[in-house]
């Protein structure tokens, strides 16, 4: 009996011995930030095998030749106008009606680090409603003539997935150009053999980057978590709506889906379908080489200004999150922000405080339930730092809250796909609108308002009464944050 003892702790030790080199050589052979380092190596060393099998979903880095396939396509020949924009912008004299003092270092940002046009005289609409947003894009693509484009991170075969695929099926048909790219993962459990009859009627579907399998693929990082559709390359939709049921509130389990999305007429959508065909190129057989056709010549009667900007493991940058950093920064009054997710690195979460304790109203809003239950738990955590910090936190209380949304000031504000967390500013591949109108700021104040009536203030003494059990998840699960 004492022989198989002694066998057993000799086995349990070089097993040990074993997982912890294999920890070693895993997490060190490729590149990344200090936090995840030293993230996966906690999880990899005292979760024996269950952390390799998490580490296979959460950690492998994408493959460089995916990678090489997105740098290799080209800001499709804009470089000159791009770079003749900078000196417009440069001169404030010249550009003082089109935008503040306090926008033009944000528009130069998005210049440079992500080639990104500001593009004036746009038409915004803001939905907030699924039902509402699918009755006008389905209207659209009714409407289509030329082209359409469609790119989301969750196409499910559902009711909705089949009206929104049914439609295309019908206009491809007819001779309009169909092109749908969808996130094999985000879409889990909507096969391939879903748009065959697209195909057929000579449309065209592929999965992000060509990732047909999750079971020979399955990371969960470096996903297209974008939303986009562009019609005829004059009607652009963006922002945190997929192509599902729950996202018209008809899943029990989330009730009430509130989102934001936006219908944009006018340049912006130039920026849209410019990202549209680069993921594109990068993703599908049939390239597309010939663009004029893509950017028809148009005039529209609008008032905002904006920029489309992107941002994604391709570059190191981090766009999207230099732009919140930006904003952040430039509060003098007010800054609100709606997000599921707050998982916020040292910088954005520095910065929050930094606004916060310098006067200003920082109000952050997240869902009172979870969708990601160790995603949730963190985020709760950073909400309680945050409140015991001064920033006003609100959990939404009906249905889930799912808007990816700040506002500055009411004169600057964002709306996009990216969450305030890791996995949108340095995982995904995200897109979000950056507008300088306040006109459209004002009315995400006034849905903030509005949504503020159905949630309940969280403040540090209401933190305080959650229980020692919820405490612990929270702050285990914070530990786990650079890898969420």
């Amino acid at each position: 009996m004492s022989v198989s003892w002694e066998l057993i702790k000799t086995i349990i030790y070089w097993v040990l011995i074993i997982n912890a080199i294999g920890a070693g050589f895993t997490v060190f052979r490729e590149k990344r930030d200090i936090a995840a380092t030293w993230a996966w190596l906690l999880v990899l060393v005292f979760i024996p095998i269950i952390g390799f099998i998490a580490y296979a979903f959460l950690g492998r880095k994408l493959p460089h030749k995916r990678l090489d396939r997105i740098q290799a396509q080209t800001e499709l020949e804009l470089s000159e106008a791009l770079e003749a924009q900078k000196l417009e912008i440069g001169n404030m004299t010249t550009y003082s009606d089109q935008i503040t003092s306090m926008s033009k270092g944000m528009v130069t940002l998005f210049q440079n680090s992500d080639n990104a046009f500001l593009t004036r005289k746009n038409r915004v609409k803001i939905y907030t409603n699924g039902n509402k947003l699918f009755h006008e894009l389905l209207e659209d693509i009714e409407r289509a003539t030329n082209s359409i484009h469609v790119e989301f991170y969750t196409f499910y075969a559902d009711q909705i997935g089949n009206e929104v695929l049914h439609l295309l099926e019908r206009k491809a048909k007819s001779g309009v150009e169909v092109r749908v790219i969808y996130d094999s993962w985000g879409s889990m459990g909507t096969k391939r053999k879903f748009f065959d009859q697209l195909r057929a009627n000579g449309g065209a579907a592929e999965p992000f980057l060509g990732t047909h399998s999750n079971w020979f693929d399955f990371r969960l990082n470096f996903r297209d978590h974008r939303k986009i559709v562009v019609v005829d390359g004059r009607i652009g939709y963006v922002g945190g709506f997929n192509i599902g049921d729950q996202y018209l509130g008809r899943d029990p389990k989330f009730g009430n889906w509130r989102d934001t999305h936006l219908r944009i007429v006018g340049g912006g959508v130039f920026s849209l379908q410019q990202r549209f065909i680069r993921d594109w190129n990068a993703t599908g057989k049939q390239k597309i080489t010939e663009y004029k056709e893509y950017f028809p010549v148009g005039h529209v009667k609008g008032d905002t200004n904006l920029q489309i900007v992107s941002s994604g493991p391709d570059s190191d940058l981090q766009q999207i999150k230099l732009g919140y950093l930006k904003l952040i920064n430039s509060a003098r009054e007010r800054l609100w922000i709606q997000s599921p997710y707050l998982i916020p690195d040292d910088s954005v979460l520095d910065a929050l405080r930094v606004a916060a304790m310098s006067g200003v109203d920082v109000r952050i809003m997240i869902p009172n339930m979870p969708d990601h239950a160790f995603v949730y738990r963190a985020t709760q955590y950073y909400a309680k730092q945050l409140a015991n910090e001064g920033v006003t936190i609100y959990f939404y209380q009906k249905g889930f809250i799912h808007a990816k949304t700040m506002v500055v000031d009411g004169k600057v504000a964002s709306v996009g796909s990216a969450n305030l967390d890791f996995r949108s500013f340095k995982l995904n591949f995200e897109i979000n609108t950056f507008i300088y109108d306040h006109r459209v700021a004002d009315q995400l104040e006034q849905i903030f308002i509005e949504d503020v009536r159905v949630s309940k203030v969280m403040t540090p003494a209401r933190f305080a009464e959650q229980s020692l059990w919820l405490r612990f998840k929270q702050t285990f699960s914070r530990l786990l944050s650079p890898i969420l």
